[in-house]
């Protein structure tokens, strides 16, 4: 299926989703080493990514040691060793996996966040993105840009966000948190426009509880209300479901 120009796979599970992005988004970073002798990676960090980065990391032929990894969201105050840090994810997922030439972590504890914001920002400007791995919230959020604070013309490439109930109630029903309450309010998110820079975005959506998000995302507008509907304006993004994600769409859209 292809929508807007963007080519859509669905799968009968995520373990073949993950896989076959997998496949696909090691072959452009194959790519950009051949070309540039380096790549630069964004890594969505949550649940939906495991079956994707869990793959790409088993995959044979990638040369990590001439690779970079940036992720793209990191709590407020959080140290990372708490279980539900983002930055714990990537190092138990993909650094001491495989041990990449640099791995650039946002510091969510930092002492200056505005600070923290601009030096990430800054590394991830100084040299070209080849591949993003995106998931989309159950509210449409893509990283913790959610509904009212997304904005596609974002100026930054990093910022400071407030994190709205139900993007909150999502990581508590993921097992982060026990419940509500300990779910932190604040955020460090790469941008919209900080997602958009990469050369290519590989989406995998996994699950029915983000059927709706795919449907408002695919079927319809262009709106910040499902921020998730950005990523079909790019002209290199491939979208990759598991039947529940894809649950909800026109079954005339998935025949064709």
């Amino acid at each position: 299926m292809q929508v807007k120009d963007t080519p859509i796979a669905v799968f009968s599970d995520k373990q073949d989703m993950g896989r076959a992005a997998a496949k696909l988004a090691a072959g452009f970073v194959k790519q950009a080493i051949a070309s540039r002798a380096c790549s630069r990676i964004i890594v969505g960090t949550g649940p939906s990514q495991n079956e994707v980065i869990d793959a790409l990391v088993a995959l044979k032929g990638v040369d990590w040691s001439k690779v970079e990894v940036f992720h793209m969201d990191e709590y407020v105050g959080m140290p990372d060793t708490h279980l539900a840090s983002f930055r714990r994810w990537l190092r138990m997922r993909v650094v001491e996996k495989v041990h990449p030439a640099a791995a650039h972590y946002m510091i969510g504890d930092a002492t200056d966040i505005d600070g923290e914001c601009e030096r990430y920002g800054a590394l991830l400007a100084a040299g070209p993105i080849d591949v993003c791995f995106v998931g989309f919230g159950e509210n449409g959020h893509i990283a913790f840009n959610d509904p009212h604070t997304a904005d596609f013309h974002d100026p930054q490439l990093v910022k400071r966000v407030q994190l709205d109930e139900r993007c909150r109630m999502q990581q508590v029903g993921e097992g982060h948190f026990a419940h509500l309450a300990q779910a932190p309010q604040e955020a460090i998110t790469l941008t919209c426009p900080a997602l958009m820079r990469a050369q290519h975005l590989i989406c995998c959506v996994p699950d029915r509880r983000k059927a709706q998000a795919v449907r408002d995302a695919i079927e319809g507008p262009l709106t910040t209300r499902c921020p998730a509907s950005l990523v079909f304006t790019h002209p290199y993004a491939h979208i990759f479901l598991d039947a529940q994600a894809a649950s909800l769409l026109d079954p005339q859209r998935l025949a064709s």
